[in-house]
């Protein structure tokens, strides 16, 4: 993979362990040679894993909205950053620079962020492992939810096993380069979309 996209939250969350977290993932990505796409901002652990790969020697991509420049969140210190129209337009651009995706501890702009890319990967729109970060079992209730939505026939079961889960950015990152897609029947392809 030549880069990630990594979703985070803009606060840094009420635990130390978070921006552990977020530091080591930034390192170990740059470390490995693989890049990284995010939101952009210098704020929360979004801000943490750019510090940490940018001080290690790694690429980091931010794409952010001209909105959140104009409110001084933006981080200017970044490999390349990209200001961009929308919301909308943000995310289809992370995703069109990244080969995969990580979402750390976060709160409901990180959760839109993963669960979108994982209705792309479910109406075929790509092929590209998407993997949670469950620090100090943050989404260890969601994780159960989806269980449960799987059980309930919302979700099938091909699908939930598409979410790759570790405790460590390590074991993630393993676990994504193995990342093998679902053979199922795509339900549309981007000329529809």
């Amino acid at each position: 993979m030549k880069r990630l996209c990594i979703f985070a939250g803009s606060s840094a969350g009420a635990r130390t362990e978070y921006h552990a977290a977020a530091s080591e993932l930034g390192r170990l990505l740059a470390s490995r040679n693989i890049g990284i796409v995010y939101g952009g901002a210098r704020v929360g652990l979004m801000g943490i894993v750019a510090d940490a790969a940018l001080a290690a020697g790694g690429e980091v991509i931010g794409v952010i909205p001209a909105g959140l420049v104009a409110k001084e969140v933006a981080h200017h210190g970044l490999t390349d950053l990209k200001v961009v129209a929308s919301m909308h337009e943000r995310k289809a651009l992370m995703a069109d620079l990244s080969q995969g995706f990580i979402a750390l501890p976060g709160g409901w702009g990180t959760l839109d962020e993963f669960f979108e890319v994982l209705t792309w990967s479910q109406l075929g729109l790509h092929h590209k492992p998407c993997g949670l970060l469950n620090v100090a079992g943050y989404f260890d209730r969601l994780l159960s939810f989806l269980d449960h939505s799987v059980n309930e026939r919302f979700v099938r079961p091909e699908y939930r096993a598409t979410i790759a889960v570790a405790t460590s950015p390590s074991s993630l990152l393993d676990k994504l380069a193995s990342h093998r897609p679902p053979l199922v029947e795509k339900w549309i392809d981007r000329a529809t979309t």
